[in-house]
């Protein structure tokens, strides 16, 4: 009951509230997002949220529970900008169909530098996909897998 009667009280005082649109072009796309890592007492499930502005007008907009339990704060942060990465291929194809191609790069901002990184770091992609030789090489030199040098050859 004190969860409805503060929904309630939320919606009686921006009742008179809306969306404000402006004019301005549709050449660039922004995308937001942040995440309250466990911050569901009852589930111990991460929050993720998410805003869209198209130039200068947001056009979307999420907050939800995640589906699972994270075990960390930067695999919540991860899982959210999944989500929104998700999100903005959708709009980008809608664009597209209504012939309005974005002719930039999305932009989408994070505040954890930790998903940042997992983002930016495919060593994990040499195991489920097949890359090229080239990529390969490299992905399989960082984790220091190397032919053996002459002096351990046949070594124990």
């Amino acid at each position: 009951m004190a969860t409805l009667h503060r929904i309630l009280r939320y919606v009686r005082g921006t009742i008179n509230h809306g969306l404000q649109l402006y004019k301005s072009s549709i050449t660039s796309l922004s995308f937001y997002t942040d995440v309250d890592w466990d911050g569901c007492l009852d589930t111990r499930c991460s929050t993720s949220g998410y805003c869209v502005f198209m130039g200068d007008n947001l056009v979307s907009w999420s907050s939800k529970r995640q589906p699972t339990i994270s075990k960390s704060s930067a695999e919540a942060e991860y899982c959210g900008v999944a989500n929104i990465v998700s999100e903005t291929c959708w709009i980008r194809n809608l664009l597209l169909e209504l012939h309005y191609p974005i002719p930039t790069a999305i932009l989408v901002y994070c505040d954890y530098v930790s998903a940042i990184y997992l983002y930016g770091n495919p060593i994990a992609d040499i195991f489920p996909k097949g890359l090229s030789k080239i990529l390969f090489d490299e992905i399989r030199s960082s984790l220091s897998v190397h032919e053996p040098s002459d002096s351990t050859t046949g070594a124990y």
